[in-house]
């Protein structure tokens, strides 16, 4: 069995992007692979509470990252800078996520077979 990172840089509303690697997300993590996600820069406003993306035609993707604990996606880091950077912390997210240094990213990764980032 591999293990798959996923890297989500770009933030929660900038098109299709998100939408595409969410669904590679579930699909790697159907076919019984361990799957990691680990938001980094603006991708860390995946799961702030409170976005009402419907009011703007785009899907909520927070939803989507609810689904991640039926397909038994448990490992969801967030870059602790990156969340302080833009004035949020653990609590401000809808979802539990290991809060993870800046300087301990790269042996996150060492952890992980495949590394696929956007």
């Amino acid at each position: 069995m591999k293990n798959y990172l996923f890297v989500l840089r770009k933030s929660s509303h900038s098109g299709s992007y998100v939408q595409e690697t969410l669904d590679i997300v579930l699909t790697t993590a159907a076919f019984d692979q361990k799957v990691g996600v680990l938001l980094l820069d603006d991708g860390v406003f995946h799961l702030k509470k409170g976005q009402h993306p419907e009011k703007t035609g785009i899907k909520d993707t927070a939803a989507i990252f609810k689904a991640l604990e039926f397909y038994d996606v448990e490992d969801i880091y967030a870059e602790r800078e990156s969340l302080l950077d833009r004035g949020l912390n653990s609590t401000d997210l809808c979802l539990p996520v290991q809060v993870v240094n800046r300087m301990d990213v790269a042996s996150l990764m060492q952890q992980y077979n495949i590394i696929v980032s956007g």
